[in-house]
């Protein structure tokens, strides 16, 4: 059995392999706590924190692996301010329009909107140090997701808790993953989803197509990055002629 110091320098050495990220002076501290690596510190990116722990929980032979990397968000923007950004997503999306939506405030529930008739289930929202978490129930896997990904939209999101429980649960597949990216891209306001196709297998998504500009290009491929359980994105979208 290798040793603790063995394993840390193994996960350190696959990080900077695969998310390009120098360990020593670097963004992302490795270490070793109860029983766990541990990987802490400030990532530029949702990209390098999903590689990071890829990465870490390839190299661990079969340890728990811990994420606490927080991605770049620039200036503070306050607790408050990110919460409400989270919940203004939320309440205008209309996958969520039957879904009750509240804020927990100082230990208090704010409820924003009630579940609607046809109830599609109820979320609550929670900051604490640019950490987005999201407790309640949704109707499906796509549903779950989707919050999360809304969350990570928030100016100010440095990272997404997604506590949200589906019902009736669904078993995960590849062809749920492809789905919940789908109805992503519909909800950006920044990408054209007509324009891209997507494909997932093995928790690796591809996506293909034409968009108008690299930011666009760019914009998609991040929301694929923040959907969980992906592992890995292909981006093979290109950029029309303008």
């Amino acid at each position: 059995m290798q040793s603790r110091d063995a394993v840390i320098k193994q996960v350190q050495a696959a990080i900077e392999h695969e998310a390009g990220v120098g360990i020593q002076g670097g963004p992302i501290d490795v270490r070793w706590a109860d029983g766990a690596v541990v990987l802490e510190g400030e990532v530029p990116d949702i990209r390098t924190k999903r590689l990071a722990c890829g990465a870490a929980a390839s190299a661990a032979t079969g340890m728990p692996v811990v994420d606490r990397m927080r991605v770049d968000a620039g200036p503070p923007l306050g607790d408050g301010a990110t919460r409400d950004a989270v919940c203004r997503w939320l309440l205008r999306d209309i996958d969520f329009q039957n879904c009750g939506i509240a804020a927990r405030i100082k230990y208090q529930l704010e409820v924003l909107r009630e579940p609607g008739i046809s109830a599609s289930g109820a979320i609550e929202v929670d900051v604490a140090d640019g950490v987005v978490t999201l407790w309640g129930n949704v109707i499906s896997l796509s549903h779950k997701r989707l919050a999360g990904v809304l969350a990570w939209w928030a100016r100010g999101c440095r990272d997404v808790i997604n506590n949200l429980e589906v019902s009736p649960p669904e078993e995960d597949n590849d062809e749920e993953i492809a789905e919940a990216l789908k109805l992503v891209l519909e909800s950006d306001p920044y990408v054209h989803a007509d324009q891209i196709g997507i494909g997932a297998r093995d928790r690796i998504v591809t996506l293909e197509g034409q968009v108008w500009s690299e930011n666009e290009r760019e914009r998609a491929e991040q929301d694929a990055w923040y959907l969980f359980a992906v592992d890995k994105v292909v981006n093979k979208l290109e950029i029309l002629p303008g």
